[in-house]
């Protein structure tokens, strides 16, 4: 059970949430928690689904998303996040097993990828505080300097939703992803 109440409808969420939560629904057919959750902030909930829109009319294509969303969510440890992404990298993005296990363990079995997702790990490791070598592999991948700045706001993006999945312990209504194996 979470530690704040997940309203468990739209309707019982603030006047203000309700129109941006109804277009979640249109638009996946399902409210997850996490909007539900978030909603009890409809400044919180504006400021989350509006950066991720944006985001997703980025460069950074889907794939690459889920990849450092995946990765993010490990080092943080958020297990709703790891099941959610784990479900969207595979029917979504269309990710394999595979692929999904190197996202988790901080790499990409996609050269490009790779580039991206070891950034943002050590983006979220190091707390932004990045070598210029790391910004330099980035860039040599062939990631443009508004792709790099993307990238950061990914990892930020993500590092939201893991501390308010973690910190609130959101209800997981995606199917449930075992802790990797050290």
């Amino acid at each position: 059970m979470s530690r704040i109440p997940t309203p468990p409808t739209i309707a019982d969420t603030p006047a203000a949430s309700q129109d941006i939560l109804n277009a979640v629904n249109a638009q996946l057919g399902t409210v997850p928690n996490l909007f539900r959750i978030t909603a009890t902030s409809p400044a919180a909930l504006e400021g989350y689904v509006g950066l991720n829109t944006a985001l997703s009319k980025g460069n950074l294509n889907p794939a690459t998303r889920e990849r450092i969303a995946l990765a993010i969510a490990q080092i943080n440890g958020c297990d709703y996040c790891l099941a959610a992404h784990t479900y969207l990298g595979t029917n979504v993005a269309k990710l394999t097993s595979a692929e999904i296990e190197a996202n988790r363990r901080g790499t990409s079995t996609d050269v490009k990828a790779n580039a991206a997702v070891r950034f943002a790990v050590e983006l979220a490791k190091e707390r932004g505080h990045v070598s210029e070598l790391a910004v330099k592999n980035v860039k040599d991948a062939g990631f443009t300097d508004g792709e790099i700045v993307e990238i950061i706001a990914h990892v930020a993006l993500n590092t939201l939703t893991n501390y308010v999945n973690s910190a609130l312990d959101t209800e997981v209504d995606f199917p449930a992803v075992s802790a990797l194996a050290e």
